[in-house]
């Protein structure tokens, strides 16, 4: 406790031993209505970026300060954070960054509560503060400190390129403080060594993180990435599981055409020496050969590769759960956008939030495909969804919600996992087969212009219930599935 004493008496003509028992009696006063200290946490005070912290101060015993001074600053006396004097808030003296989001708590004043509220927390807040109390000559102060944390945007996973024999991945996220923490797992749990890490501060005082990792076919296809702020003690993670088709390989149609090929100049050398000897005959026999191996029966083995023995399951759409906004054909084959929302009985089973609609069969069994033509300029979904999905209010369009699908969302080509899987496609098909296998568990799309695969839900992912076409369409597109 600081003290700084004035006191003298009016009567001069005193003699010198009263004066000294006045002068006494004067001071004893002053100490008694001094007799208090000023306290603070015992422990630092943690923030998070962008709510508002209390700074807990008070006066021991409990009196009013309601008269006092009261002087909240960082290092230096002059670097006021709040003051209060008079009875009342000096924003004269306030340094700009605090203007505006500082408040002294009066509602406890009179009880010797001093504490300091600040909103919206910066980075730039992090440090010591003093809380100093004025009363008179007296004065206390206590120290505090503050320590800021801020937790960051849930972990993005993007498939970036194929490298060394793998697929290059990268986590990034950003509104964290103080620098995080980043690690890649497996589905074990167990952590993965990551490629690069590179982490920067932006003007806003929060950190950035941009973590790489390679993978290979295989091996570590479930995948997550981890962040965690050290202070908090709290961590964001996001998982994601890559599907074969993304690794790099030798495409076995290319060997296919390439064995074919050889095969083929080989046949047609032995024909034309076979044809300068033997004449025109063996260039007859040579001709319905090579029209043999151009028929569409080759072709249509290559698509049933793809496919199985149950392609072509017939479907139509359910005008039961379609959505007021979307318009179906006649017969169910075909859906688009309408100009205008239609009157349509509010059932359990139709869709009133995202633009979705059923097909009519469900299958729980055997090995079901078919084929969708999509058009126009607009965004559009194509999958499965379990019979139970929900109808109402915004439901989650991911394995989690009861639906597997890809979709084209505002230009970008994405499979519906949790988070959402980029598809590296040069183009957006034009025809998908949505193939749905019941007993493994797995729904598998494949692009029917290029005969190639686009994306598969792993096996298990479909649980064993009845299952039905899903589709979802959005403003400026039109789907159709075809016979």
């Amino acid at each position: 406790m600081k003290i700084l004493l004035f006191c003298h008496s009016s009567r001069a003509s005193s003699p010198l031993p009263g004066f000294i028992v006045f002068f006494l009696t004067c001071y004893v006063h002053k100490m008694e209505s001094a007799q208090f200290s000023v306290t603070g946490p015992g422990h630092p005070v943690t923030a998070i970026v962008g709510e508002a912290i209390v700074l807990p101060c008070h006066l021991s015993p409990r009196m009013s300060a309601v008269n006092m001074e009261v002087r909240w600053f960082r290092s230096e006396f002059t670097s006021v954070v709040h003051l209060y004097h008079g009875g009342k808030d000096q924003n004269g003296e306030q340094m700009p960054e605090y203007r505006g989001r500082t408040e002294l708590l009066k509602a406890g004043i009179t009880d010797g509560n001093v504490s300091l509220q600040i909103v919206n927390i910066r980075s730039s807040d992090e440090g010591q503060y003093n809380c100093f109390v004025e009363d008179g000559p007296f004065y206390e102060e206590a120290l505090l400190e503050l320590k800021v944390a801020g937790l960051g945007s849930n972990p993005l996973i993007s498939v970036e390129s194929h490298q060394d024999g793998g697929i290059r991945m990268v986590c990034q996220s950003a509104g964290w403080y103080p620098e995080p923490k980043v690690l890649w797992r497996d589905l074990s749990g167990k952590e993965l060594p990551s490629l690069s890490e590179a982490k920067s501060l932006r003007d806003s005082g929060l950190f950035e993180t941009e973590n790489s990792i390679i993978i290979k076919e295989r091996s570590n296809q479930n995948l997550s990435c981890w962040i965690r702020n050290t202070v908090l003690n709290q961590e964001k993670e996001s998982t994601v599981y890559i599907a074969d088709s993304f690794f790099p390989r030798v495409n076995p149609w290319m060997v296919a055409l390439s064995v074919i090929l050889l095969v083929l100049f080989g046949f047609i050398g032995l024909t034309v020496y076979l044809f300068k000897i033997k004449g025109k005959c063996h260039r007859r026999k040579f001709s319905e050969i090579n029209k043999k191996f151009s028929s569409n029966k080759w072709k249509k083995g290559r698509m049933k590769f793809y496919t199985g023995p149950s392609r072509g399951t017939h479907v139509t759409l359910d005008p039961d759960t379609a959505h007021p906004d979307l318009v179906l054909s006649k017969g169910g084959k075909s859906v688009r956008w309408g100009d205008t929302r239609q009157r349509l009985p509010d059932t359990p089973e139709r869709f009133d939030y995202w633009e979705c609609v059923l097909g009519c069969e469900g299958f729980t069994s055997g090995r079901h495909c078919w084929e969708v033509e999509v058009g126009g300029w607009g965004s559009w979904a194509v999958g499965v969804a379990r019979e139970s999905v929900g109808r109402k209010g915004g439901i989650s369009r991911s394995p989690e919600g009861g639906i597997w699908a890809v979709e084209r969302w505002e230009g970008q080509f994405q499979a519906l996992t949790s988070p959402v899987t980029p598809l590296t496609q040069s183009r957006v098909p034009s025809r998908i087969w949505v193939c749905l296998d019941c007993d493994r568990g797995q729904v598998t799309f494949i692009d029917a212009g290029a005969e190639a695969p686009i994306f598969t839900f792993p096996p298990g992912s479909v649980p064993g219930e009845r299952i039905r076409p899903w589709l979802w369409v959005g403003p400026g597109s039109r789907l159709r599935l075809r016979p």
